[in-house]
């Protein structure tokens, strides 16, 4: 017979809490705070701060969906999956709108594909993945539940692997640790979520 598994302590969940919460947050001060800054547009700064801050809330959210944060219900980490799903989505639209407002050109070349540095194909298809789980979601009544998981989570580890490849072959503000880190937590939190949910 197997034994329940004793909760942890309260103390124990809220460090790792807090340790979750530094590991996301901390890349994002790091590449607001680069020296490479002082030289770009406003835009651009906003542009590329939205995008650190959507490498972080990509790395939150299957935390979120297989409720592995120990500190919220069930039914509150739903919720908060939801609401980050939505600010996600509005940050990949900073993301490309600040790029564009600083370079219309250099912006619509890489969403066409015509763009000579290989990373921005990563990005589209981030993008285009993210997209995709936005308009399956304003649907997901209308589908099977079970092809709903799956296809969500077919999507979400394509965007999280595209994401991640985008964002490791760009030399920009983001400190180079800090930013492996961050790209190690998102694969590892989207690995450990899917076998989470697959499992119930």
């Amino acid at each position: 017979m197997r034994r329940a598994q004793k909760p942890r302590p309260k103390a124990a969940r809220l460090s790792a809490a807090l340790c979750c919460a530094a590991a996301l947050v901390i890349p994002i001060v790091l590449a607001a705070a680069s020296p490479l800054q002082s030289y770009r547009s406003p835009p651009y700064i906003i542009g590329g701060l939205a995008g650190v801050t959507a490498l972080s809330l990509l790395a939150l959210q299957p935390l979120l969906a297989a409720n592995g944060l120990a500190i919220l219900r069930a039914a509150q980490a739903r919720r908060w999956h939801r609401r980050a799903g939505r600010a996600l989505l509005l940050l990949i639209a900073l993301h490309v709108l600040g790029l564009y407002i600083a370079s219309p050109a250099d912006a619509l070349d890489a969403l066409l594909l015509r763009s000579p540095t290989p990373f921005s194909v990563y990005g589209v298809a981030a993008l285009c993945g993210a997209a995709l789980i936005g308009l399956m979601a304003a649907m997901r009544r209308r589908l099977p539940p079970r092809l709903w998981q799956l296809a969500h989570l077919a999507l979400a580890a394509g965007v999280t692997i595209a994401t991640v490849v985008h964002a490791l072959m760009i030399e920009g503000t983001m400190e180079q640790a800090s930013k492996w880190m961050l790209c190690a937590l998102a694969v590892t939190a989207a690995l450990l979520g899917a076998i989470r949910i697959l499992r119930r």
